[in-house]
């Protein structure tokens, strides 16, 4: 749940989808998501289970499109490690081209910048293409080791570990974004990048990757559809209030958002500026060679004046190049280069640069860890659902996992690493979390039912749903994202996608079109993170796979090997056992008891245990008595 530097199509067009995807479907699907696994108290698997036995495809499917994401997240963290190693060198790599042996400056790094040149040469050894990718990179490999080993040791022992780690990871970026901020506006070149970032581009809003862009970014930031807010859910206290957690992290995560943001564009405009500096000393040295400018050190006017007598077939034949601030902005970096590129260079003009690159990096570092750990923990927890892993220790199964993602990961760890990185991210990582969401919101909303829902919140917090949330639960969300991702399909479909492939000799990005087997690798992994939901729907419906009935012994061995969570389930269980607060607090709920129970059993309020399924009849929390033998219910449709 961070804000991670990763600005899809911002151009202009980025916050007006990202805080309307953040208003009507990220908040209302966060509620849903950690009101649903604390009530359930299981993982994501043993909810869309319980609910009903048809709907267990949505476990498997948001299982495997967190493995999908964990694959290529971490190739991030590993990028960070290898440039925050580099970061003690004095003076930095990244802060001037290398030289021929002739003394002349290297030319691929001449036509792009330093920064560019030490990300796409040195840091990757950047293929031409998808179909060149060149062999493995010791470098990387070794980084990507790195950060799997890393990532194993916090998480193997569950959230009591880990939960420590976040509380480095979320406030430690806040400090340096603030730094940064300092920096960044008082920067030339900072105000056009203000400006652009507060004028909108009405016709990117037509654009459906531009809204599907948005809504993956709102899943990232709040961790939904991974399965991890529904685990971390289900280890709260029955009597947590949910809605007030929701309000909180969304109220932080809009307002880092934005304030990130300003940094971002801050940055990116005085990388145009500069970027617009040096396509000028470019343009005025070819003028000079051809003798249309006695020298370079030319008065602005002088080079406007010139440049303006010049048509564009000679333009063209000169090979001169159109040095635009406006166009700098547009054609700014996005995602991974915004960090690695954009962000260094910045670096480099701050005096004790090699200081604020380790300070930069371990912010990434930092951010990336978490994210990476709430992905990890929603997975195991879906894992740890299956009767089969449910025997085996969490160590070992998240050795297993690490291993196995470690292995795969060679594929990024090639010339074209960055391309399969693309191609995992906008295939894998987005249309797969859409759909999971969406029937997520179904389930709840249209399955388990909305009034349900809505007297369960009410009975764990005291605060029954209004407007907003019937509207945006039941209406509006399953709409945009059904529009979203149709629209999404359809627009793939017409125009083929593209990736962004380094041209070393002309020292820029250009555009490639995903080769055909590529594109049919992509298919694969969307059906594979789609597929179980219809799979188990149909398997269920015609009795081809059995429930798991065990599926809640399933939550207490998940429970078992969480130590953090076990001792916070017996705490609660022993302050609730003298808890008369009422049923909005977790206190005096009403109880069914067997016939064999005496008539006084049945004023005494009961503890919510993890293990037992709670129903709803009329305004009361309906909770199995403890003796009585558990036998699993299925919500009728």
């Amino acid at each position: 749940m961070k804000y991670v530097f990763v600005i899809r199509n911002a151009k202009g067009a980025f916050l007006i989808p990202f805080m309307v995807m953040l208003i009507l479907e990220g908040i209302p699907l966060f509620l849903i998501e950690l009101g649903i696994g604390q009530r359930m108290r299981l993982g994501a698997l043993g909810v869309w289970n319980t609910i009903h036995p048809w709907l267990g495809g949505i476990g498997i499917s948001s299982c495997i499109v967190t493995l999908f994401v964990a694959l290529y997240y971490n190739v991030i963290i590993t990028w960070v490690f290898y440039y925050l190693f580099n970061s003690f060198r004095y003076p930095l790599p990244w802060g001037s081209c290398p030289t021929n042996g002739n003394g002349s400056v290297v030319e691929e790094c001449a036509r792009s910048s330093e920064t560019a040149y030490f990300w796409y040469r040195t840091t990757l050894d950047a293929a031409p293409s998808m179909e060149e990718p060149g062999g493995l990179k010791w470098w990387i490999v070794l980084c990507l080791m790195l950060s799997w080993t890393i990532v194993f040791f916090i998480v193997m022992k569950g959230i009591q570990s880990s939960g420590k780690v976040v509380y480095f990871t979320s406030l430690f970026p806040y400090v340096v974004l603030t730094i940064f901020f300092v920096r960044g506006i008082t920067l030339r070149g900072a105000s056009a990048g203000l400006m652009h970032m507060y004028t909108p581009k009405v016709e990117k809003l037509s654009d459906p990757t531009v809204w599907l862009d948005a809504a993956t970014q709102v899943f990232y930031s709040f961790g939904l559809a991974f399965g991890s807010l529904i685990a971390f859910g289900s280890y709260n206290t029955p009597k947590n209030n949910c809605v007030r957690d929701v309000l909180l992290v969304s109220v932080c995560n809009a307002i880092t958002a934005i304030y990130a943001s300003v940094v971002i564009f801050a940055i990116l405009g005085f990388k145009a500026t500069v970027n617009v500096d040096r396509c000028i000393d470019l343009n005025k040295d070819i003028l000079v060679r051809h003798s249309f400018l006695p020298y370079k050190n030319v008065t602005m006017e002088k080079y406007e004046e010139v440049m303006a007598g010049i048509n564009a077939t000679e333009s063209k034949l000169l090979e001169l190049e159109e040095c635009s601030l406006s166009t700098q902005l547009d054609n700014a970096a996005e995602g991974t280069g915004l960090a690695f590129i954009v962000f260094t260079q910045a670096i480099v003009e701050l005096p004790g640069a090699p200081f604020w690159a380790v300070l930069f990096f371990t912010m990434l570092l930092s951010l990336g860890l978490g994210s990476q750990i709430g992905i990890l923990e929603g997975m195991l927890c879906t894992l740890f659902d299956i009767d089969i892993i449910k025997r085996v220790k969490k160590q070992h199964v998240t050795g297993v996992v690490c291993l196995f993602c470690f292995i795969v990961g060679f594929i990024f760890c090639t010339g074209a690493g960055e391309y399969w990185l693309k191609m995992f991210d906008s295939f894998a990582g987005t249309i797969g979390l859409v759909v999971v969401a969406l029937m997520e919101m179904i389930s709840v909303v249209y399955i388990y039912g909305h009034e349900r829902f809505t007297e369960d919140i009410y009975q764990m917090t005291g605060y029954r749903p209004g407007l907003y949330w019937q509207l945006t639960w039941r209406y509006i969300g399953p709409a945009i994202m059904a529009c979203i991702l149709v629209s999404s399909v359809v627009f793939m479909i017409i125009k083929n996608p593209t990736y962004g492939a380094w041209n070393a000799e002309l020292g820029l990005v250009e555009q490639t079109n995903y080769p055909s087997w590529v594109m049919i690798i992509a298919l694969c992994m969307i059906l594979a993170g789609v597929l179980p939901m219809p799979i188990v729907f149909l398997m269920r419906s015609f009795q081809c796979l059995k429930v798991d009935l065990d599926i809640h012994q399933g939550s207490i061995r998940r429970n078992e090997t969480t130590a953090s969570t076990k001792e916070m389930i017996d705490n609660d269980d022993e302050d609730d056992e003298n808890d008369f607060s009422g049923p909005a607090l977790g206190g005096h709920v009403k109880t069914h008891s067997d016939a064999s129970d005496d008539d006084d059993d049945d004023d005494k309020p009961v503890t919510m245990r993890p293990t037992m399924l709670m129903r709803v009849t009329g305004a009361h929390l309906d909770v199995p008595k403890l003796k009585k033998p558990f036998r699993m219910e299925v919500y009728d449709l």
